[in-house]
């Protein structure tokens, strides 16, 4: 008789940044707080042996997600149900970190490597007022933004480009080549004013500076045309400030058909 084959957990992870030095594990100095330190501390805390992850996404310190994904390789000799590992890992995290959901998968399944791209948002806060409440999870800018000018110059950067003026100086990305599919800005409710963007990959920082940049088309600072000439020029001296990460959040790691597969 044939055993079952082994497999490996996919959860969906929600966390609020503000606390993390970023996501990744440092290991010098020691003691610096990561979400992927917390994750693997309290999965082996659970499992009593010493347990890694395998996550889609690396985001800065003070940047939030929604929708990070996750896996890893139970121990073959546990047999903790799914919920198990979800509610488990939700109490042995702080309450900045919650597992929204959770499947089983094949064996050694990467998040990474299996997506098809990621949907990211950026909230500016547009008031003349700030606000107390959402201080920590938006970009406050008092002078009026106007969304309509915001969102056509977005449109430039919609297809296949190369996106060195809109990438961190010290990136390690070999290069800039990335495909963004849809771009928007639109207000929400009270006085926020969203950017969204879906991707197929994303350098160090990329959603932050075209951030910065478009904040700059909603001041009127610059206009289209300045816009389509920052693209062109590769160079990130030409393109606007980096937005500050308490307004971004990865919303979505995209798996499914909406979304051609990454070229390999």
């Amino acid at each position: 008789m044939n055993e079952p084959a082994r497999k490996s957990i996919k959860l969906i992870v929600e966390y609020d940044g503000g606390d993390y030095r970023g996501w990744a594990s440092q290991k010098v100095p020691e003691n610096i707080p990561t979400i992927q330190a917390a994750l693997e501390d309290a999965l082996s805390t659970m499992l009593s042996t010493p347990m890694q992850i395998r996550y889609a996404s690396r985001t800065d310190a003070g940047v939030h997600a929604r929708g990070q994904v996750i896996a890893f390789d139970p121990p073959e000799s546990q047999d903790i149900p799914l919920v198990g590992y979800i509610r488990g890992l939700t109490t042995l995290t702080s309450e900045s970190i919650v597992i929204r959901e959770g499947e089983w998968v094949d064996f050694g399944w990467c998040p990474r490597r299996n997506s098809r791209g990621k949907i990211y948002k950026y909230t500016f806060w547009n008031s003349p007022q700030p606000s107390a409440i959402e201080r920590d999870f938006s970009w406050w800018e008092r002078s009026f933004l106007d969304v309509g000018a915001m969102h056509e110059a977005g449109q430039v950067l919609i297809g296949t480009h190369d996106f060195s003026s809109f990438r961190a100086t010290g990136c390690n990305a070999a290069h800039a080549v990335r495909q963004l599919f849809r771009l928007s800005v639109s207000s929400g409710d009270y006085s926020r004013v969203h950017l969204e963007v879906m991707g197929n990959a994303f350098v160090k920082n990329m959603v932050r500076v075209i951030a910065g940049t478009l904040r700059d088309v909603g001041l009127g600072k610059i206009s289209i045309d300045e816009l389509r000439a920052v693209l062109a020029a590769k160079d990130r001296t030409k393109a606007g400030m980096t937005a500050p990460p308490q307004g971004l959040c990865l919303e979505e790691v995209i798996y499914d058909d909406r979304l051609p597969p990454r070229q390999k």
